[in-house]
């Protein structure tokens, strides 16, 4: 299996890893109801086939997609696992709208919470969730990274959806093994600068939602969707620009079905083409949709391919 190295200094991830958001269940962000046991099924399954990393978030059900995955991996051996979490986002209960927390002692709090729910003493990747909205000024946030680095309870030190200017003050301290930022066929706005200066300073790239959250998979119907699912408010999924997507995709099927591939995959493997991703999140909520989901791996696509899907994007 394809495997690329994380930035200048990090381990060797298989390009396509598993993604835990959904695997939290029910909360303010959620996907709706999940069933633990399908969960864990579609993280052994995903590591069975040869996936080597999973990432997951205190926040995602409110701390139950760490105890899942936490509970995959007293099933395997942890040593084989590359495993990344995220801090920074906190919640009184599953239903309150997260805040954005970067205080030197929530991060300290959240470590420990975290390892505790993961059944582990240390993680591969440790990462900023989101930037923060306290008035801490970053660089005292990223000097708990590197202290808790030095400390044994992370390999790596990352961020997650943060621009290049706070990049470059976390860089000036110490280096920025990964950054996570959204990217797909539908949202390509890290191309303009935050791609360009990850692949310049060695910082690798693993993109979340590859496949806009479901609507490149090519089989979403909007009707399918729970109640509580956080999609029912993304502009995204939201008329009339749902309808320019839903074409966009049926646009792009001819391409992934002459090599007898689904849309899906296609999104996937289109993220992968960009030099500076290291690799791409991609979830999964069964066995099945783990299975599938490694067809996107190895799969270059051809100038003429990348064109064709240039043109098609809607505007």
């Amino acid at each position: 299996m394809e495997k690329r190295k994380l930035g200048k200094y990090g381990a060797e991830l298989t390009t396509v890893g598993f993604g835990s958001w959904a695997v939290g269940g029910p909360w303010v962000f959620g996907w709706g109801k999940q069933e633990d046991v399908e969960s864990e099924a579609a993280i052994l399954r995903a590591l069975e086939l040869g996936v080597n990393w999973i990432d997951t978030a205190a926040i995602y059900g409110w701390g139950h997609s760490e105890e899942v995955v936490g509970r995959a991996l007293s099933k395997v051996n942890r040593k084989d696992v590359f495993l990344a979490t995220k801090c920074g986002m906190s919640a009184p209960d599953p239903v309150t709208m997260p805040t954005r927390d970067l205080r030197p002692s929530r991060i300290r709090q959240e470590i420990e919470e975290s390892l505790r729910r993961l059944g582990t003493d240390y993680v591969d990747l440790y990462q900023f969730h989101w930037p923060d909205n306290t008035g801490t000024p970053v660089e005292e946030s990223w000097q708990v990274m590197i202290d808790l680095q030095k400390e044994g309870k992370t390999r790596y030190v990352g961020v997650s959806n943060f621009n290049v200017e706070l990049l470059e003050r976390c860089e000036a301290l110490h280096h920025v093994d990964s950054l996570q930022p959204p990217y797909s066929l539908l949202n390509r706005d890290v191309e303009r600068e935050i791609l360009p200066w990850c692949l310049v300073h060695g910082t690798g790239v693993i993109a979340y939602s590859p496949m806009q959250s479901g609507l490149l998979t090519g089989k979403f119907d909007v009707n399918r969707l729970a109640q509580d699912d956080w999609r029912r408010k993304s502009g995204y999924f939201q008329e009339p620009q749902l309808a320019k997507n839903l074409q966009f995709v049926e646009d792009i099927r001819p391409i992934a079905e002459r090599h007898g591939k689904t849309v899906g995959q296609l999104a996937v493997a289109w993220t992968l083409m960009n030099p500076a991703v290291t690799a791409a999140i991609v979830g999964a909520r069964n066995a099945a949709q783990a299975e599938q989901n490694l067809g996107a791996i190895n799969w270059i696509l051809s100038d003429e391919e990348m064109e064709e899907i240039q043109q098609a994007i809607p505007g």
